[in-house]
């Protein structure tokens, strides 16, 4: 009787030390996810080389694609250059509604939206570094395989992410959930060993 009272204790504690390792280990998984694709594209602030296409509804002639210049503007039939440069979506189609209303057209209704975004920029311990579009949801390790993958030097366990508009790049952890906004520069180091 008691060898079976002591595997049953084992047990036990065996049984809650799997659960204690399971749920602590979903607490890390979720702490590590990155923020949800529509979080971030609501925040994307456009910049130069992003590629738009303006629709002014009922006015076929001043809707189309154009490029934000690298001083930030947009040249738009009719009003000219439009300040896009800092600004997100939203507040786009609102400057471009606010020009067009003032004594173009009554009432405009504007929508806009990014045909191509800037790229992004990949050196360091890469096959191929260099300049690549930039795709929604892009992370890290995507951008080493788009750019032909790692040499045999590189450092797999860090990364340095000089984000677009930064002055300085930031060290990080090369994980899965690492990810890349338009216009970041992206540098694999070399290992020591």
């Amino acid at each position: 009787m008691t060898i079976v009272r002591r595997n049953l204790n084992w047990l036990f504690v065996l049984l809650a030390g799997v659960v204690v390792f399971g749920a602590l280990n979903a607490a890390s998984a979720n702490a590590q996810q990155p923020p949800p694709a529509a979080a971030q594209d609501g925040d994307y602030l456009l910049g130069s080389s992003d590629k738009v296409r303006v629709t002014v509804y009922g006015e076929p002639t001043l809707s189309g694609e154009f490029f934000v210049t690298g001083s930030g503007m947009v040249s738009l039939p009719l009003i000219g250059e439009v300040k896009a440069a800092g600004l997100s979506l939203r507040q786009f189609q609102d400057a471009v509604q606010q020009s067009l209303s003032d004594g173009y057209l009554k009432e405009p209704r504007v929508s806009a939206e990014v045909l191509t975004f800037r790229p992004f920029y990949i050196l360091g311990e890469v096959s191929k570094p260099g300049t690549y579009p930039y795709t929604s949801g892009l992370t890290v390790m995507n951008a080493v395989a788009t750019a032909g993958g790692y040499t045999y030097r590189a450092d797999k366990k860090q990364v340095f992410v000089k984000r677009n508009g930064a002055t300085e790049e930031q060290k990080m952890a090369l994980d899965p959930t690492v990810t890349v906004a338009p216009g970041d520069t992206i540098r694999i180091g070399e290992r020591f060993f």
